[in-house]
């Protein structure tokens, strides 16, 4: 089932998840929707918050970046396919010179903004079996693990630009709190909670 994307300013957005056992309540079904919620918005990554459970699950397919004609082919060839069940995920470590890569989210349409992340990282997580391992990750792969990480921490990209890109933004941000913004994937705004 598609479910609808929380916008930016709902406080759902801002809490850090919760840890979930193996017993957590339709979690196949969940699992299943989310990835039918990323795909339907053609995201590459998306976070249980983003869809309004504040619980520390993520998921990642980073398939359409594959089609990207500037990375190496051995690049293209890992992300082909890189689709990833993050449940209870802990980042133990974050390595090597920081590079700029133009992010968006599906939570901030229409905002895309160079961020700085650190290319290399060491996270312990489950999938679907809650066997915990420890896996290093790179790249590409590793920049959209660390976007959506964030996302379980109530962090969002838009807390990583400078405060001179904050304030030229600020305009479409109060726009999407207030749900005065269209993309083709159904969204749920904050403002409209309130009864605005």
């Amino acid at each position: 089932m598609i479910l609808p994307i929380v916008g930016y300013g709902d406080p759902v957005l801002r809490k850090v998840g919760t840890a979930i056992t193996p017993d957590y309540p339709n979690l196949k079904e969940t699992l299943a929707n989310m990835y039918e919620t990323m795909y339907n918005a053609s995201g590459v990554g998306l976070a249980a918050p983003q869809v309004g459970l504040p619980i520390r699950i993520f998921v990642i397919d980073t398939t359409p970046f594959s089609d990207d004609e500037d990375l190496p082919a051995n690049k293209q060839k890992d992300l082909k396919g890189f689709k990833r069940t993050f449940i209870n995920a802990k980042i133990v470590k974050e390595e090597g010179e920081e590079w700029s890569f133009n992010e968006g989210c599906l939570s901030i349409p229409d905002v895309r903004e160079d961020v700085y992340r650190k290319p290399t990282v060491t996270i312990e997580y489950c999938e679907e079996d809650f066997v915990m391992k420890t896996e290093v990750f790179d790249g590409l792969i590793a920049r959209v693990i660390q976007h959506e990480y964030d996302h379980i921490e109530g962090i969002l990209f838009t807390d990583k630009i400078s405060s001179l890109k904050k304030r030229l933004i600020q305009k479409k941000l109060k726009n999407i709190t207030e749900g005065k913004t269209f993309q083709d994937y159904r969204m749920k705004f904050a403002a409209a909670k309130k009864g605005r």
